[in-house]
């Protein structure tokens, strides 16, 4: 390759640059668009308000609703088991054998305990 190729190509280079700064100059010398740059990076960073924690608490907000719905689930499911205790005699006599290891006269009871549920 000769020089005044590489001359040129420098030049062609230059004369670019030098016309995007002419045409680059008075958009970025623009207040409004300077205001609203510095608008934008003042909400995005260090407003009270941010983008980044309000993106924490929407997360954190769909953990305690998943939290809600399943205690929400645990509720129902203890009140369906009080209603059953309390009116059927079945139940009770099921709960007090399971929980208390209550038993009838003459009958014996056998505890087998879970191996794998002792490890946890």
């Amino acid at each position: 390759m000769h020089k005044s190729y590489l001359a040129d190509k420098g030049f062609l280079l230059l004369l670019s640059a030098n016309f995007f700064m002419k045409k680059a100059i008075p958009y970025l010398t623009n207040k409004y668009l300077i205001a609203a740059i510095l608008f934008i990076v003042w909400m995005l960073f260090y407003d009270q308000r941010d983008y980044f924690q309000q993106k924490e608490r929407r997360d954190e907000l769909k953990k305690l609703e998943l939290k809600k719905a399943y205690y929400e689930q645990e509720i129902e499911k203890t009140k369906k088991e009080l209603n059953d205790l309390q009116h059927n005699p079945a139940a009770i006599e099921k709960y007090a054998r399971e929980r208390y290891l209550m038993k009838k006269d003459g009958e014996d009871i056998f505890i087998i305990e879970d191996s794998s549920a002792r490890k946890k």
